[in-house]
């Protein structure tokens, strides 16, 4: 078998799993009813200070009222806190609460562990590699979505 059919099958199989490799690694008792969707806002959200929901859908590639639907859920459910910014009232931050903090670091703990079970097989020089061909693929992505 050639290394570009190779390469197609395990990328396929790599994206046809992904999604629920990632949700299973997050789901845990404390957090059975998280879902990739609410991982992507809550990781876009960030750890940091509190972010308007315009930077945030930017972020996600998703218009404001698609995050708003999200955020709501992901308020109702504890993980995420809304308030308005004081210089001007009508902008609405969005921050991660307690527990959306938990989920989040719970969440980054897999992506360090996924990482590393990828570099340390890898040489340096491998690792160079396989980020060039990875933000190739990156590139390939974003071209297609803007046709």
């Amino acid at each position: 078998m050639e290394i570009k059919q190779r390469l197609n099958e395990v990328l396929v199989k790599l994206f046809r799993n992904i999604n629920s490799i990632e949700e299973q690694a997050v789901k845990t008792e404390e957090y059975k009813d998280i879902t990739t969707n609410d991982m992507h806002v809550i990781e876009a959200i960030g750890i940091g200070c509190p972010k308007n929901m315009t930077a945030v859908a930017k972020a996600l590639g998703v218009t404001t009222g698609t995050l708003t639907i999200s955020v709501n859920s992901l308020v109702k459910r504890g993980f995420v806190e809304r308030v308005r910014s004081e210089e001007d009232r009508r902008v609405v931050l969005v921050s991660l609460s307690g527990s959306g903090k938990r989920v989040f670091a719970h969440h980054q703990k897999f992506h360090e562990e996924m990482i590393e079970a990828i570099v340390s097989r890898l040489s340096d020089g491998e690792q160079g590699v396989l980020e060039k061909a990875l933000n190739g693929l990156n590139d390939f992505f974003l071209e297609k979505s803007r046709n």
